[in-house]
């Protein structure tokens, strides 16, 4: 290969390098005034290296001694890609004219018609408008994308079964009314919930802070009943806080005398909170264990006309002792998906095309494949026989079999399809069930000895009454102009629907119908906001009537009413601007 002017495909060592370095960058400043004066910057130009691409900068570029002609600027290959650059280039710039002179001929028409018509002035609006009407043209596909991304807005929020443990208003106006409450306004907020009183507020409150029945609401759905409780435990959430509770006192461990009472006065509670809402006295409560969660509801709420109870996460020994007790559960959401599965495969099948699973679909596929298997196993030992080779050949033990056929099922444990749905009567089974349920209560470790959290809306045997915590923040937000204001309201604890709901109340008239929300769920009760077989809607006004004693607040009640449309999901952030609700979940 001819060597090139600048080209050195030679090592040299550091010291010779620098020279050359220096060299060049001597000879590269002459020539920075000759390429100053050229009109073409692709013109060669003696002196300058084959790959310096144009107009040098200010200070010298330095060189790569690895360049070879093949990934230079004078290159057929760069060359090509620079023209075409070029052609884009001006075809773009020949566009932008055109699309530009269009823009001026109507401009210049519509000015022309509106000066016939109209005053000079209002030619000038006519202008405007014209300009807004171009602007919405070519804003209109991007409006459209953004518009399938905003959440849906509407005056209620719909009903979330899942308990949280953290909420966190925001607002532009202060929370001021809801600190320092005085004694008398705890006191009567304390009696107010007692006794089921109902405070209907105004839409807008203009003093919030002296506003007496504000605090007293405020006081009044902060309560809630808990057992058992023991200041010096935290009794929720029970599942992975294990760690958490490592190093309390624990009298009861060592003690199963102590541990049979506990339990005893505890069957007492859960057996009294039952009856409650039986006789729909109490409208819904939770039951809260180391390994599992149960949020039994009344009738009437969530869309059913029967009591049902709800169990998530369980385990294959959890259902296969429920099947014993002859408990009939069904799981929703592994129903659901074999339909939807069946649905897809007759549609696919009609079509000719192929069928993508889901990770629920293959949950099914699996239960499917299951069944088929118990049907090889049944006489898939027969062809044997036939050939007569039935004793050559080592058949698998019923242990095998057993486990290949339960592989499914054990695969559905801790799993959100593993959810279990109690409906009727055999929720009375249930009670009965848990109550003797010797894997209810830790044998070892820190919770060893400790029953399952009892949390409720209203009082039963044994509860005490708690408060969740709230405290106010004022803290500041940057913004365009600088540093603004921004309040929030933070509430923790053992948050059930009702709480939410009506906090929610609450702000819409203190804070003017304008705040934001954003939540922490207690996960492995976000799958509670499953639909079940939901009756009809003309049972409403009668479920309504007979839990008007429940001692929620009639709207609240409404909420609770209307079936769960959230699935698998729980809501994370809640916005009302205008009296009316976003949401994202």
């Amino acid at each position: 290969m001819a060597e090139l002017p600048g080209y050195s495909p030679s090592f040299k060592r550091p010291p010779g390098l620098l020279r050359v370095k220096r060299k060049r960058a001597r000879s590269e400043g002459v020539c920075l005034n000759r390429l100053n004066s050229q009109s073409s910057p692709g013109q060669k130009i003696p002196g300058v290296r084959p790959f310096s691409p144009g107009l040098a900068p200010a200070a010298p570029r330095p060189r790569n001694p690895f360049a070879n002609i093949e990934n230079t600027y004078c290159s057929p290959r760069k060359k090509s890609c620079v023209r075409s650059l070029e052609r884009c280039g001006q075809g773009l710039l020949d566009w932008d004219q055109r699309a530009g002179a269009k823009l001026r001929e109507s401009l210049a028409s519509q000015e022309s018609r509106s000066r016939l018509v109209s005053e000079p002035d209002e030619a000038v609006f006519e202008d405007v408008d014209l300009f807004e009407k171009e602007a919405d043209t070519l804003a209109t596909p991007m409006n459209k994308r953004e518009a399938l991304e905003v959440p849906p807005s509407a005056t209620e929020f719909p009903a979330d079964w899942s308990l949280k443990t953290r909420l966190l208003f925001t607002s532009q106006l202060p929370f001021s009314w809801a600190e320092h409450l005085k004694a008398q306004e705890e006191a009567q907020g304390l009696s107010q919930h007692y006794r089921g009183m109902v405070q209907h507020l105004p839409r807008s409150i203009s003093e919030p802070r002296s506003c007496s029945e504000l605090r007293c609401a405020f006081q009044q759905s902060l309560v809630y009943w808990q057992y058992p409780s023991y200041p010096w435990l935290q009794l929720f959430p029970r599942i992975g806080v294990d760690r958490k509770m490592a190093g309390k006192c624990t009298p009861w461990s060592q003690d199963e005398l102590l541990q049979q009472q506990i339990l005893s006065e505890w069957s007492l509670s859960f057996t009294s909170l039952y009856n409650l809402l039986r006789s729909r006295l109490c409208p819904y409560f939770y039951l809260c264990t180391y390994q599992f969660t149960v949020l039994f509801r009344s009738a009437g709420l969530a869309g059913n006309k029967a009591i049902t109870a709800l169990l998530s996460p369980t385990t294959r020994g959890l259902r296969e002792a429920m099947k014993n007790e002859g408990i009939e559960f069904s799981l929703p959401l592994l129903e659901e998906s074999r339909k939807r599965k069946n649905v897809n495969s007759s549609e696919v099948v009609s079509e000719g095309g192929l069928d993508t699973e889901t990770e629920e679909g293959k949950l099914v596929h699996m239960d499917s494949d299951e069944e088929d298997d118990d049907d090889d196993d049944d006489g898939g030992l027969s062809w044997l026989a036939e050939m007569g080779v039935q004793d050559d050949i080592r058949k698998p033990d019923t242990m095998s079999i057993k486990l290949r056929k339960e592989r499914s099922e054990v695969r559905l444990d801790h799993r959100p399809e593993s959810v279990a749905l109690v409906e009727g009567g055999n929720t009375f089974t249930l009670l009965n069930f848990l109550i003797n349920l010797k894997s209810l209560v830790a044998v070892a470790g820190p919770q060893a000895g400790l029953p399952p959290t009892l949390l409720s809306p209203t009082a039963f045997r044994g509860a005490s009454m708690q408060t969740l915590k709230a405290r106010s923040v004022n803290v500041k937000t940057q913004v365009r102009t600088g540093l603004k204001d921004l309040f929030s309201l933070e509430v923790t604890g053992p948050i059930m629907p009702h709480s939410l709901h009506a906090l929610t109340l609450l702000l819409r008239s203190a804070q003017k119908g304008a705040f934001s929300a954003v939540f922490n769920t207690h996960s492995p009760t976000a799958i509670f906001n499953t639909a079940s077989r939901t009756e009809s809607t003309s049972f409403k006004e009668s479920a309504l009537q007979d839990l008007k004693d429940c001692g929620l607040h009639p709207d609240t009640l409404v909420q609770l009413l209307e079936p769960p449309v959230l699935g698998k999901l729980a809501l994370r952030q809640l916005e009302m601007s205008d009296y009316k609700y976003t949401w994202k979940s």
